[in-house]
């Protein structure tokens, strides 16, 4: 099997399951028991959020356990914007978002808050002076996406960060649930109030994740009830899912720096070889993430070539996994103004550090005679 669709999700590391099997069998007992289990279970649930933090190099007290990248997305965005609407209902974010951010905002509309959704280029990217431009005084959101689920655009956010850090009511959200493991990201005195980041995006397991949010940032709740993680997420702490996300967190940061130089080396291979082949068009601009290579063979049906490879056990994707049923066209590669033939018939090549130059070189292999199949049927 080569699978490289690791944008969609990542396979679970080995210690990872393991970590979360022993902590639901060792510390099963409700972190807010009072009982002597529950004070065991409340440790370890401490001692996971500061080694996250440690990881993350931010406060200990800056970690809110999440159920993923969705769940911390609408967790920034709605509880900053809810929070915060007595001093303003000006929110910016860009066309280029997941989905999770932008229903985010669009519900936020359906509230009364006016959004300026930023225009990229053709390389996925948002202008910094048209950003600038945006912000007024009633402005107090901005919410971009580090590196782009489809394209793998990187977004400049440290730029935005120190624009945002000049206006003191305005909050900074970055969904990073890409780039984490791919492109480095500071979080500590960056400009970033608030950051999205999801396990199963890190060979941990899914129904985890993080948000990062900056001492001194206020939110109102998407939950409410016993007031666990400080009020802000109320609920039962998924304990070993905490305890397996810091180890795919440890994990990844262990392997951070010769992982992105591997995935690197893989996409200049596969770059060069589909840049060879006859009909096919390289979205992915050259700077960009390692581990993402968005491609069109306009004429083709997307969902047939992958089916194709999926019979030689290769697995790719579309577009982002949260939309890729859907049969329209990219609205990433729209917004980028590609037509609609490249726009339509768009895959996602997605890389992990494990991913191998034979799996690369297969893979490329057997794409290049699935299109030459279906192109001399189509004659």
């Amino acid at each position: 099997m080569i699978y490289l669709d690791n944008s969609a999700t990542t396979k679970p590391d080995s210690a990872v399951l393991n970590s979360f099997y022993q902590a639901s069998e060792r510390f099963f007992a409700n972190p807010s028991s009072i009982h002597q289990l529950g004070g065991e279970a409340e440790k370890l649930l401490q001692r996971s959020k500061e080694q996250a933090a440690q990881l993350l190099q931010v406060q200990t007290d800056e970690i809110v356990f999440t159920a993923g990248g969705t769940e911390g997305n609408n967790l920034a965005i709605k509880g900053i914007a809810l929070e915060h609407q007595k001093r303003g209902n000006h929110i910016i974010t860009t066309q280029v978002e997941h989905p999770s951010v932008l229903e985010a905002f669009q519900g936020l509309e359906q509230l009364g808050f006016t959004v300026t959704y930023l225009p990229v280029n053709e390389t996925g990217v948002v202008s910094i002076d048209e950003l600038k431009q945006a912000i007024t005084d009633d402005t107090i959101f901005i919410s971009i996406i580090h590196v782009n689920n489809e394209l793998g655009s990187i977004q400049p956010v440290e730029e935005i960060g120190e624009i945002a850090s000049q206006y003191p009511k305005l909050f900074f959200h970055v969904d990073n649930v890409q780039g984490m493991g791919k492109v480095p990201l500071k979080l500590s005195d960056s400009g970033i109030d608030l950051c999205t980041i999801s396990g199963h995006k890190l060979h941990g397991l899914k129904g985890t994740g993080l948000l990062y949010v900056k001492k001194g940032t206020t939110l109102f709740p998407l939950f409410h009830g016993g007031g666990q993680e400080r009020s802000l997420r109320s609920g039962t702490e998924n304990l070993a899912g905490a305890v397996s996300l810091v180890k795919a967190l440890r994990l990844t940061k262990e392997r951070e720096t010769d992982g992105i130089r591997h995935m690197y080396h893989l996409q200049t291979i596969i770059r060069e070889k589909l840049s060879m082949m006859d009909g096919v068009f390289i979205n992915t601009p050259e700077q960009a993430a390692p581990h993402i290579m968005n491609i069109s063979v306009p004429g083709l049906k997307p969902e047939v070539l992958i089916h194709m490879l999926g019979e030689k056990e290769i697995y790719i994707s579309t577009k982002s996994a949260c939309s890729s049923k859907q049969t329209d066209e990219s609205k990433i590669l729209a917004a980028c103004g590609h037509g609609r033939d490249r726009s339509a018939s768009a895959l996602r090549i997605s890389l992990a550090y494990d991913s191998t130059e034979n799996d690369i070189h297969t893979f490329l292999r057997e794409l290049e005679e699935a299109i030459n199949r279906l192109k001399a049927v189509m004659e």
